[in-house]
């Protein structure tokens, strides 16, 4: 499909309602944002941003709706949540070129962004049928204890530019299954996807006599995702960002006594053991590093490798690197595109600097490219950097295909090395030996929410639950009992005897 095709086919035009509860609204301010492609720079369309007024009328569709969708029996949310992913089966083609062309990834990522909404959407059909709550055995004659889960309300959901519809999914899904409606805020650099999704699931919707204001969309820049923010109605945020953004969100939520789910910034190491497969490691290392171009909060950011193979390694790294093919995601055959605006070229081009003020030597050198091809100024190449591990850049995530690589003599010593970070997100250790890999793994191994043996540390299943520690947020995303976070839990106790126990042996004279 060419791109007027796709736009076409997903019901893009020059001009789009920024504003979604069922139908799609104009912002009564009609001011407007750009979406601009970091492919080519082409403008791809222009959408309204909801303003005061219009959020107010969201949030009041929003509650109505809620009223009635909790009353649904979750298998029927659940098969409305099967076919949202069938009609999402229909559009992948088109809705992962858009993904591609307007964040920048490449057209496999964006084909496979678009099929982790649908695998989200089998695990939460399944799920419907299995909120299952627990029976407990009540100390009192004549007494059943247990626990319930019941829906939270209002959702609001705030995803980030890298995965423009995915994380949106993760969430979206599951919340609606526990019988949640929803508020989507997408990042303000990539909402045509977002427009986009809500146009294919509007049928969906209509189709199955779903309360207008179940999933609902508004667009624009921090003062938007502030509306969801300082707002009491929305009893959980979930975030996904910066860990400024999500310093920020956290304390205005616990503020109003909210609940949020914060995925933010990931710092991720690649252990290297001197026993490892380095085929299985150098291809980790480079797709962990160069994937997204570098955009993932899951991106592999160090390496630490083991003294005596050190060299080996490096060589084997270089040599891989030089294989990279950077340009047009949507050409199948490069491996890796645009950075995502001149905004994050400029931090990317700053970091380097600051690498070399810090003492660390370039043993693939970066730098912006230029020429036929890369006229959006947003083309980078991918660098390697020897570094110390006491070097302080590595510190700090920078959201580019930058690499630090550093070596160790001991297991612990490594392990030291990858939980020195502020940020916990993603882990792994690449390692033939039972002994090292469990070490990893143990309570004094990895300190990140995903630990990884022979795979990288980009991406991950959405059978399990995604999120880290520290400075990376947490809270819990996606599979496993993530759905918990979407619920309140309420105890249950039923006295189905003819007497009424006391505690502390009280009684009263009746």
């Amino acid at each position: 499909m060419n791109l007027n095709e796709v736009l076409s086919s997903l019901k893009i035009s020059a001009k789009n309602a920024g504003t979604y509860t069922g139908q799609l609204h104009h912002g009564h301010n009609l001011a407007e944002i750009s979406s601009f492609s970091p492919v080519d720079g082409k403008t791809i369309g222009g959408v309204f941003v909801t303003d005061n007024q219009a959020y107010e009328m969201v949030m009041a569709y929003a509650q109505s709706a809620y009223v009635q969708w909790r009353e649904w029996p979750a298998p029927k949310r659940g098969e409305l949540v099967r076919q949202i992913g069938e009609a999402l089966r229909v559009n992948k083609e088109a809705l992962g070129t858009l993904v591609s062309y307007e964040m920048g990834k490449s057209l496999q990522e964006g084909l496979g962004e678009v099929q982790e909404m649908i695998d989200i959407c089998d695990f939460a059909v399944g799920l419907s049928r299995q909120l299952y709550g627990m029976t407990m055995q009540s100390e009192r004659v004549g007494h059943r204890l247990y626990e319930q889960w019941h829906p939270l309300g209002v959702v609001g959901i705030i995803s980030a530019f890298n995965f423009p519809v995915a994380v949106w999914s993760w969430n979206a899904m599951i919340a609606l299954i526990c019988g949640n409606v929803c508020i989507w805020k997408p990042s303000e650099k990539t909402p045509i996807t977002a427009i986009a999704c809500q146009h294919i699931i509007k049928d969906v919707l209509e189709k199955n006599n779903v309360p207008e204001g179940v999933l609902n969309l508004i667009v624009g820049g921090k003062e938007c995702g502030e509306m969801l923010t300082k707002d009491k109605r929305v009893a959980l945020i979930s975030a996904t960002g910066s860990t400024e953004m999500g310093r920020a969100v956290g304390q205005e939520v616990a503020a109003r006594f909210g609940k949020s789910i914060l995925e933010l910034g990931g710092n991720n190491a690649i252990i290297v053991t001197a026993d490892a497969d380095l085929s299985i490691a150098i291809t980790a290392a480079v797709f962990g590093a160069i994937g997204t171009a570098g955009q993932r909060c899951t991106s592999t950011r160090r390496l630490i490798v083991h003294k005596d193979i050190y060299d080996e390694f490096k060589h084997k790294l270089v040599h891989a690197y030089k294989q990279v093919r950077i340009g047009n995601p949507l050409d199948v055959h490069n491996h890796m595109g645009p950075l995502i605006d001149k905004s994050a070229v400029e931090i990317y081009l700053n970091t380097i600097e600051t690498i070399k003020e810090q003492g660390g030597v370039f043993i693939v050198e970066g730098g912006l490219l230029t020429g036929d091809g890369y006229e959006s100024g947003c083309y980078v190449k991918p660098c390697i950097a020897a570094v110390e591990s006491t070097t302080p850049i590595i510190e700090k995530e920078t959201f580019a295909p930058i690499l630090y690589l550093m070596k160790y003599k001991e297991l612990t010593e490594a392990i030291a090395i990858q939980n020195s970070v502020p940020q916990g997100l993603s882990s792994a250790i690449m390692t033939t030996d039972l002994r090292k890999a469990e070490q990893f793994l143990s309570n004094k191994g990895s300190d990140c929410g995903i630990a990884n043996v022979n795979i990288g540390t980009s991406g991950a299943e959405i059978g399990g639950a995604f999120g880290g520690e520290k400075e990376t947020g947490g809270g819990r995303e996606s599979g496993s009992d993530a759905w918990k976070a979407y619920m309140r839990r309420q105890t249950v106790t039923v006295n189905y005897s003819s007497s009424l126990p006391l505690a502390q042996g009280i009684s009263f004279e009746l």
